[in-house]
């Protein structure tokens, strides 16, 4: 094309380059403030949901995490469990651990 300047560096498309590379996290000050606790599975419920009851008598509603899904980890009624609580909403659970 003869009104169109060349582009240095011998023309082609142009990339946005610096999308390349491994992808970097931001750090945004907050930490993971997730609650770690221990019960005892009471209850098997539809769709990998399980209640699960805490030492102090209080029942919560708990799923399995995917790297325990992943591993087809089996839980039944009577497993003691490891589990992450949000402080913000104690009434749900993510299992992470079956400790025995």
């Amino acid at each position: 094309m003869a009104g169109r300047p060349k582009r240095p560096g011998g023309g082609g498309r142009r990339r946005n380059r610096h999308n390349y590379g491994p992808r970097k996290r931001k750090d945004d000050g907050r930490e993971d403030k997730a609650v770690e606790v221990e019960g005892t599975i009471s209850s098997v419920l539809a769709g990998t949901m399980f209640k699960v009851e805490l030492p102090s008598g209080h029942e919560v509603l708990a799923h399995i995490s995917g790297k325990m899904r992943k591993r087809f980890i089996r839980l039944v009624v009577g497993d003691k469990v490891k589990m992450e609580m949000s402080p913000y909403d104690t009434s749900k659970a993510r299992i992470v651990f079956r400790v025995g």
